[in-house]
């Protein structure tokens, strides 16, 4: 096991009707912004269950937040957030709203020329304007962790940014709100959740024993749970272990002590600001192609990962970690999530060359566990995932 510090200072206030405990977390004399996506939280009973929390505590609203964080979107919450005074922010939403609202929260206090250099400058945020989430989607563990990724229109990138300063003071999860989650953003969220556990699993042996078994609970969990969730929502337990699992996913704690990957986010991430595509998607679409491509350097934990989530006991290690790599493309695609490029755009030519040409521009010349996948590397493993 690698030497590691692992610190996360967010309270989670967990379980039904929590939402009500929302003015406790809140300084009295904050002047709150209160930051949310389309409006399904007007529909859905959050909007109302949040506005009287807050009856007693002054605050204004910003809607529109996207399913990508849009920087431009984001420029229009930072004016009101000058304008208005605001000492507090407090995201209502998913991952893209929290992570609207890291962003904003480090750009709040930044004294640069452009708020947009903090992540094209990956420049680290020490210091950031409190916040608070509302967790209303369980997918990408934003309400735990300290990472955010935002999307820019005009140049057409994803990027991401982080910090000390960019942790929720309390993230309130009540997982009845899944109940009103169309069954997409469902599927979304337990593929995100389980590509996230494999980004910090999928490596190499590292004698991590409990850091392993840790990440396969989360798995197994997930696999356990997803048929229930797409047929019933309503199921509170399964409801309960889905959102956990999402929180566990990516709160810093499986990925301490280990080696962890991330190039199939750094490959998604492009998809998305190409073609618009769901970011659950773009990893259900790169992820098996990586392995494939990878196979002899991941090919002891592939075989691991097929024993221990999938009971695949039969068969060499080559045999075992192959079959796991189908077992895992199998699950997307029962779950209704095309893993192939060409699924979902009829423009894909040259898309591979186009992201390895990017990522030679940004200096990203080794992805990776290893730090040993160039840009050529990244254009092949693209062309496999069409």
């Amino acid at each position: 096991m690698n030497n590691f510090e692992f610190k996360n200072p967010t309270k989670i206030i967990f379980g039904k009707d929590t939402i009500s405990k929302l003015s406790e977390e809140l300084p009295t004399d904050a002047r709150v912004l209160i930051l949310y996506g389309g409006g399904s939280i007007k529909k859905n009973g959050i909007y109302d269950q949040v506005k009287t929390a807050l009856k007693d505590i002054s605050h204004v609203e910003f809607g529109g937040i996207p399913a990508n964080p849009e920087y431009s979107v984001l420029m229009k919450a930072l004016k009101v957030i000058k304008e208005e005074s605001i000492t507090y922010l407090l995201a209502v939403g998913g991952g893209s709203v929290i992570d609207g609202t890291k962003f904003l929260s480090s750009a709040a206090l930044y004294e640069g020329d452009s708020p947009w250099d903090i992540l094209k400058d990956s420049k680290r945020t020490e210091v950031g304007m409190p916040f608070g989430t509302v967790l209303t989607l369980p997918a990408t563990g934003s309400e735990m962790n300290s990472g955010a990724v935002i999307t820019n229109a005009e140049t057409k990138e994803k990027l991401g940014m982080g910090g000390p300063g960019l942790f929720p003071q309390f993230s309130i999860l009540d997982p009845q709100v899944i109940q009103s989650i169309p069954q997409r953003q469902l599927v979304n969220g337990i593929t995100d959740a389980f590509t996230h556990v494999l980004e910090q699993y999928m490596t190499y042996p590292a004698a991590a024993l409990l850091q392993d078994r840790f990440a396969e609970s989360i798995m197994q969990t997930l696999l356990e749970v997803a048929p229930t969730i797409l047929k019933d929502s309503t199921d509170y337990n399964a409801a309960s272990n889905f959102m956990w699992s999402c929180t566990m996913a990516l709160n810093g704690l499986i990925q301490k002590g280990v080696p962890t990957d991330w190039a199939v986010h750094a490959m998604g991430h492009e998809l998305t600001a190409l073609y618009g595509i769901d970011h659950a998607r773009t990893l259900a679409i790169i992820a098996p192609s990586h392995y494939q491509y990878n196979f002899e350097a991941k090919k002891e934990k592939l075989a691991q990962y097929a024993e221990r989530v999938w009971n695949i006991t039969e068969g060499s290690i080559d045999d075992k970690a192959y079959a796991a790599i189908e077992k895992t493309e199998s699950f997307f695609n029962q779950m209704g999530i095309e893993t192939k490029l060409s699924k979902y755009t009829d423009d894909f030519d040259g898309t591979a060359e186009i992201i390895a040409k990017r990522f030679t521009e940004r200096g990203w010349l080794g992805l990776g566990e290893h730090k040993s996948l160039k840009p050529e590397d990244v254009e092949h493993i693209v062309h496999m995932a069409y």
